[in-house]
């Protein structure tokens, strides 16, 4: 491990936010050196153990994430909390940049001492989570911030990645009727521990309290899940416009993080998402290795393109790549 990458890793822990900053930038790299470096650093902080709460936070467009965010990111620092927000922009298809608006929409929270955000683009990555985003989740955690707030990009099936990286889900909605709740998928329904209603204020209010009761009769035909406290997953109305309902949704989020760790789901949740990790670690390095090997790429865009011909199955042209790869 090179001194300055360890000069990094002590600033980290001290909480300097610019040495975060930075610790960012280079686990989102996709230089090899860097990457190297990267694993060092995560490898040296790793021995510190801190934890903080990770939230996960998805809605669809127009919910008012952001605004949540930011005053729910207030209350927070108003406790004497440490708050980081990763906010994942979506990359464009095309040329692969994002609009990484997040820390303007939140200015308050951006100047707050206690608070830390970063915008990340997705990268294409499934489920809108940037791939680096659970190494930035480790390198918050190493710097003493007691919640990280993982916001996602909009609402789907993929979505449900995100519960790979959180003690806790958060679905964030708008009042609206019941076609909304038919178009939510059914896998995030059950991936959620806290439906918030958000929006509940002025005219909406009646709205918002009539889709809290929609979505609490839906909750109760699905399953009971394993962590679950009594009463989860649970919907609450909130508006974060007048700051109503944030210390209820708070209170909320602690009562089910407190009876994950007693009943020893906790311990069990982030064990089986580190080994989900690593195995995820290791399919992303096998495609990065058929990339970067001239034989394999040039093997992979023959059968590609007999694939696409339909010369090839796509299973019987995957197993021959692979069969390639084990034999270099």
């Amino acid at each position: 491990m090179t001194t300055s990458t360890a000069e990094i890793a002590e600033r980290i822990r001290q909480g300097d936010r610019r040495a975060l900053a930075r610790a960012i930038t280079l686990v989102e790299s996709r230089r090899a050196d860097d990457r190297a470096a990267s694993d060092a650093l995560l490898e040296d902080l790793a021995r510190s153990r801190r934890e903080a709460l990770r939230i996960g936070l998805s809605g669809t467009p127009g919910v008012g994430k952001s605004t949540f965010i930011e005053a729910f990111g207030l209350m927070l620092t108003g406790q004497g909390l440490r708050v980081a927000v990763l906010a994942v922009d979506p990359s464009s298809t095309r040329t692969g940049g994002s609009i990484l608006g997040d820390k303007t929409r939140m200015e308050r929270l951006s100047r707050d001492p206690n608070a830390f955000i970063r915008p990340s683009p997705s990268q294409t990555h499934l489920g809108g989570v940037a791939r680096r985003t659970r190494d930035a989740v480790a390198l918050c955690e190493a710097a003493g911030f007691d919640v990280v707030l993982i916001e996602t990009v909009g609402v789907g099936q993929s979505e449900t990645i995100v519960a790979e990286m959180s003690d806790l889900f958060v679905l964030l909605i708008a009042p609206a009727g019941g076609d909304e709740l038919q178009g939510v998928k059914r896998g995030i329904m059950e991936t959620a521990d806290l439906i918030l209603v958000n929006k509940a204020d002025g005219d909406l209010k009646a709205a918002a309290t009539r889709t809290a009761a929609d979505y609490s009769g839906a909750l109760r035909l699905l399953r009971r899940r394993d962590g679950d406290a009594p009463g989860f997953p649970k919907v609450l109305t909130v508006s974060a416009l007048e700051n109503r309902g944030l210390a209820e949704a708070w209170a909320a989020m602690q009562t089910l993080a407190d009876f994950r760790r007693e009943t020893g789901d906790w311990a069990d949740r982030r064990a089986r998402q580190a080994t989900r990790w690593f195995e995820d670690e290791v399919r992303q390095g096998l495609l990065a290795r058929l990339r970067d090997d001239s034989s394999s790429d040039t093997a992979m865009t023959e059968l590609g393109r007999a694939v696409s011909r339909g010369d090839r199955s796509p299973s019987s042209a995957a197993a021959e790549v692979l069969r390639r790869l084990k034999d270099t």
